[in-house]
């Protein structure tokens, strides 16, 4: 989750450099209108131009996404492990408890439960940050371009739990001394 919190923090500033980019760009383009004669034709108005820093840094934003869902699969691969696991002590011990445990205080099924639940909220996070990636460079909206923003970097989708839960893993684990 360290990973995750690192690419946050780095697609939130890649975000915002965007953000920057097309409020100043705006902001020129208005100079522009006031400027301009009202005389001037369609044909005589400059043309919009291609923004290169812009593109690249809509191409690291996507490079972001990419890693954090490689992250969310992995998490995905965790709890459909965890789930065999379940299965296979329920075959094998017919729903009784298992002689040697795998976790130091929790059952194989709680562990599942909780590794499904943060599944979810990561999917669902991820979710919407493909949506801001998507929508933040297009948009001419200031006051929803500042929504993507504080979306991408509060994370409305994970719990304030997630965290707590990820920490008791790791101490049911082993990952993590008291």
């Amino acid at each position: 989750m360290m990973k995750w919190e690192r690419l946050n923090d780095s697609g939130f500033t890649t975000a915002n450099k965007i953000v920057n980019m097309k409020i100043s760009e705006q902001l020129q383009d208005n100079k522009l209108e006031i400027t301009c004669d009202n005389s001037t034709t369609e044909s005589e108005k400059p043309s919009p131009k291609y923004n290169e820093e812009l593109d690249n840094c809509c191409t690291e934003l996507l490079e972001t996404l990419k890693k954090m869902t490689k992250i969310q699969l992995k998490m995905e691969k965790l709890s459909s492990t965890t789930k065999g696991i379940c299965d296979l002590e329920k075959f094998h011990h017919g729903g009784g408890s298992c002689a040697a445990p795998l976790f130091h205080t929790w059952p194989t099924a709680y562990f599942y439960e909780v590794s499904l639940k943060l599944s979810e909220m990561y999917k669902k996070e991820l979710q919407l940050k493909q949506t801001i990636v998507q929508e933040i460079a297009h948009s001419a909206d200031q006051d929803l371009m500042m929504v993507y923003l504080s979306s991408w970097l509060y994370q409305p989708y994970l719990d304030n739990s997630s965290k707590l839960l990820l920490e008791a893993m790791l101490l049911e684990t082993g990952h993590r001394q008291c």
